[in-house]
């Protein structure tokens, strides 16, 4: 699985979506222009002590990655998409696309990618939700519909003490 922010501006967000990608083994793609630092404090105190473990690349630019994997499994996320994110059925080989937190992806790179492009539902008077949450949302969604593999499996709470 992989979440690919494109033009991230707001390095607590990606830090956060850093961390959900570091426990959930999930590659991390950022795609330049970002609107922060990679040194940037607020950055890696977001992802707290996960940055060792998290599987990242660096993209030059948008074009750069549709170079790299535009013939790859691709899902957008967008307020504009028609199909909710769980009517998707994930199989662990998708790139998840987000946009950055002002104007989302590309409107012309949405149109002509409707039939892979997927929404959270909410409100009509929302503009949209937060962007680590959106992800986190998706690759929740992503893991559980694949039986959350390999994840640390924990006993009862409760039989625990």
């Amino acid at each position: 699985m992989n979440v690919v922010l494109v033009e991230p501006r707001i390095p607590q967000n990606t830090g956060n979506i850093a961390r959900t990608c570091a426990v959930t083994d999930t590659r991390l793609h950022l795609v330049r222009p970002l609107g922060f630092s990679l040194e940037d404090r607020y950055l890696k105190r977001a992802g707290l002590d996960y940055w060792d473990q998290l599987k990242l690349e660096i993209h030059d630019d948008f074009s750069a990655f549709l170079a790299e994997y535009g013939d790859k499994n691709l899902l957008l996320f967008s307020t504009k998409a028609q199909r909710v994110y769980t009517e998707q059925h994930y199989r662990g080989d998708e790139f998840l696309l987000f946009g950055k937190e002002t104007t989302g992806l590309p409107e012309s790179f949405i149109a002509e990618n409707l039939s892979s492009s997927l929404r959270i539902p909410m409100k009509n008077h929302a503009r949209s939700l937060n962007l680590a949450n959106s992800v986190a949302i998706v690759v929740f969604e992503a893991y559980r519909q694949l039986g959350f593999p390999e994840f640390q499996k924990k006993g009862n709470f409760l039989q625990e003490f």
